[in-house]
């Protein structure tokens, strides 16, 4: 006999149970208008993902089976319907990561996940505890299992599903994005659920939640790993799959995209995400005429559209005419609210404010950063006047070795591209561009520079930036030892002083707003190094 199996591939809202709740009713509503008998919904989809320490409020949990039992008694409607939600469990004391089968207003059964991550992002062995116990019901004859997100990813749970008879692994997840998380996905469920002979519903959440992007690219793949459909990227999707017993026929599969239209998007969802489930109604952006503020405001612009967005670009002494008029030329494409705002009467008062204590000593990045942090100061009363937030525009590069001010092109409230290293920022500046002509060609052929004294460029303090980068990646994100950079082609000289700076800085990094994740490896929950510290490798 056929079965339909829907993917609900939601945006959960951590903490809204019953928004989240009414959101699952409604993919279930419109799964059963394709026929579906089984909808499967993400990891915690009941709560979103990641709750961190919500899960150790006793009123959580007895929240989350209030809310869990209502929404059972709401679907009833859909006789037969078998519903997979995720939510945090407790029982006798214990606390577990599950999933439920909600069948004719009553929940069938609860499946508790066997292997919790606890590295990159992940500490959920600070709020769950293992189960070891296969979970497989039966519709219509096929036999379903269920394992949650990271049992997938090693071959003990799998393993155990297909032992207590399971055809088809039905696999809630919140896998956050990555550059070449996608494909990643699809190698591990190759390895650890159809070598087993089971073919895989692999139902991912979707949606930004603080610096995470889930990504969705939910899918379907056969027992012989092939993949018969697959869902959005970066977008809410709900698909239902026929199975021939345990057999899926061949649904839709979305069109493969570069790895830069993926993390493209990624960044305009994560701050769509961040601005509108935080209940801001606009942001603001300070402008340079360089192209990271470029970059960052374009992805503003397509996650909130025009009207949420005002850049103000503030000219110092230093300022290139060509600055000026490039900002103008942008915000004139976008039809963004534009403002000028001069600091060059703050920063004379600044300079003669500390005449006397500065007599003698001659001008350096003291000047330099106090015109940084006037502008800081000037976002910063623009939003608390008027509710915006500031969204900050440093790139990865320079959040690494410390180019950047405290308190000054910091300040913000949402780093955009936090993660995001320059010479990446290039080529999604190119890739924007592609779509339709927003970004000045002057603003990405220009040499980048920080205009804060006469003729500056960024490579005055900075090694070119396709060697800045390199280093980074291999010391930040792929953990290699200063010998093994140097073995890679690098300088030793460019080596030495790039990974001293990584590590002087940390103290700026622990300083800055949270930012969106694009890596592997990114500058927060990734990054655990302390600021006081004597070692040196």
């Amino acid at each position: 006999m056929t079965v339909k199996v829907a993917i609900s591939q939601i945006n959960s809202i951590v903490g809204d149970l019953l928004g989240n709740a009414e959101k699952i009713f409604q993919a279930v509503h419109a799964a059963v208008k394709q026929g579906a008998d089984i909808v499967v919904t993400p990891e915690l989809s009941l709560v979103g993902y990641p709750p961190e320490d919500l899960l150790l409020r006793p009123a959580f949990y007895e929240k989350t089976a209030e809310v869990l039992l209502n929404l059972a008694t709401k679907l009833q409607q859909f006789l037969n319907v078998h519903v997979l939600v995720g939510h945090p469990f407790e029982k006798n004391g214990l606390r577990f990561n599950a999933v439920s089968v909600l069948l004719n207003g009553s929940v069938s059964v609860t499946y508790c996940k066997s292997d919790l991550p606890n590295d990159m992002v992940f500490d959920e062995k600070r709020y769950f505890v293992e189960s070891d116990q296969p979970v497989v019901f039966s519709v219509k004859g096929t036999k379903f299992g269920i394992n949650i997100c990271e049992d997938t990813w090693h071959p003990h749970a799998p393993s155990k599903a297909r032992m207590a008879g399971a055809e088809v692994l039905l696999v809630p997840n919140a896998s956050p994005f990555h550059m070449s998380r996608p494909d990643q996905r699809l190698e591990i469920m190759r390895a650890n659920v159809a070598a087993q002979g089971m073919s895989l519903v692999y139902a991912n959440l979707v949606g930004g939640q603080d610096e995470l992007i889930f990504d969705g690219n939910s899918f379907v793949m056969r027992q012989d790993g092939a993949l018969c459909a697959s869902l959005k990227h970066c977008e809410e999707d709900l698909q239902v799959i026929v199975f021939d017993g345990a057999t899926p026929m061949t649904g839709e599969i979305t069109a493969v995209l570069s790895v830069e239209t993926q993390i493209y998007q990624a960044l305009v969802l994560g701050v769509r995400d961040y601005v509108t489930k935080n209940g801001f109604p606009h942001v603001l952006i300070g402008m340079s005429g360089g192209v990271d503020s470029a970059l960052t405001l374009a992805i503003a612009v397509d996650a909130l559209g025009a009207g949420k967005v005002r850049a103000v670009m503030m000219p110092s002494p230093y300022t290139a005419d060509i600055s000026l008029f490039d900002s103008r030329d942008m915000v004139q494409r976008l039809a963004v609210r534009y403002d000028e705002i001069s600091i060059n009467d703050c920063f004379a008062s600044f300079n003669t404010t500390l005449e006397q204590e500065f007599s003698g000593l001659s001008a350096d990045a003291t000047e330099e950063n106090i015109q940084a942090r006037i502008r800081g100061t000037i976002l910063m009363a623009l939003s608390n006047k008027h509710g915006s937030i500031v969204l900050t525009t440093g790139n990865k590069s320079e959040m690494a070795v410390g180019y950047c001010t405290l308190y000054g092109d910091m300040a913000g409230g949402f780093a955009v591209i936090k993660d995001v290293a320059k010479t990446l920022v290039y080529r999604l500046c190119e890739y924007r561009n592609s779509l339709s002509l927003v970004i000045p060609e002057r603003i990405l052929s220009r040499a980048p520079s920080a205009e804060l004294r006469p003729d500056q460029t960024d490579q005055d303090s900075l090694p070119p930036y396709d060697i800045l980068d390199g280093i980074m990646r291999l010391y930040m994100e792929e953990n290699k030892s200063r010998a093994e950079i140097v073995e890679a082609g690098y300088k030793i000289e460019d080596v030495e002083r790039i990974t001293h700076l990584i590590k002087i800085n940390e103290y700026k990094r622990r300083q800055s707003p949270v930012g969106i994740r694009v890596t592997h490896r990114a500058f927060g929950r990734d990054w655990r190094y302390p600021i006081t510290s004597k070692f040196r490798d």
